[in-house]
């Protein structure tokens, strides 16, 4: 896989070029997950294995670790949780008419939703999906954070238009867990989300274009940017960048 580089600030700013990639189109894909619950290693292990080996013909996986915080107890609190996340799950699981939210739970390009640990549904859905119309979007470092461009939505959007989100996410990290169902277990996860926010929205009238501001984060993360139907959870576009501590690989 090339990259591109850029300097940003004391860091390496790395656009993935696989995304951008004609011949593969951009999935993204989201697990709900707790370090709290004894069922999630599995699903964790399946969302690194999709980062890494890219196992899908014609689509660029995109992973999001969103980190749920209903499990933490007095015993174990989840270091990567929010209740944002925990909400944001629960808007997937209002749409799904799903009777309660669960996990670990997969969610491939805001509509396809499964057991996180079942990797031949991922693949399955993730081959589908990358088969839809996409939208092009695009980040890239400025003196300030980053800036994020959104194409037009498609004609067949219609008059609808789509909610676009920035996500900052650590690269990676793991945890001795000391209490809860997983007790004793050494936990690995990457592309944990650290904070999501709605930028504006785009649609077939025009394209999208803005700066953000960068937050405090640790020497390796990714920027991750999507747009989203507010009603269907549909994703009609996503794309990764990461930055990485200066002179890494």
């Amino acid at each position: 896989m090339s990259q591109s580089r850029r300097q940003f600030g004391a860091a390496v700013f790395s656009s993935l070029a696989l995304a951008q990639d004609a011949n593969r189109k951009p999935v993204l894909v989201e697990l709900f997950t707790s370090e709290g619950c004894s069922s999630c290693p599995p699903a964790d292990l399946l969302l690194e294995k999709l980062d890494r080996l890219q196992p899908v013909p014609g689509a660029a996986i995109i992973v999001l670790s969103e980190h749920v915080d209903y499990w933490n107890s007095a015993a174990w609190k989840d270091p990567y949780s929010s209740a944002v996340f925990s909400r944001r799950q629960q808007t997937y699981a209002n749409r799904s008419r799903l009777e309660s939210v669960y996990t670990p739970q997969m969610i491939v390009d805001g509509t396809t939703e499964f057991v996180g640990n079942d990797g031949r549904r991922a693949q399955s859905a993730i081959a589908a999906a990358a088969k839809e119309e996409k939208i092009g979007i695009r980040i890239a470092p400025v003196a300030s954070g980053v800036h994020v461009e959104v194409d037009a939505l498609p004609k067949s959007a219609g008059r609808r238009d789509a909610d676009v989100f920035l996500v900052q996410a650590d690269e990676s990290g793991t945890n001795e867990v000391a209490g809860g169902e997983n007790k004793g277990r050494r936990l690995h996860h990457i592309a944990m989300a650290r904070r999501i926010e709605k930028l504006g929205t785009v649609s077939a009238r025009a394209a999208f274009s803005k700066d953000a501001p960068a937050a405090a984060s640790p020497a390796a993360m990714r920027w991750i940017a999507f747009a989203q139907d507010p009603g269907s959870g549909r994703i009609w576009g996503s794309a990764m960048s990461s930055v990485a501590a200066s002179g890494s690989r």
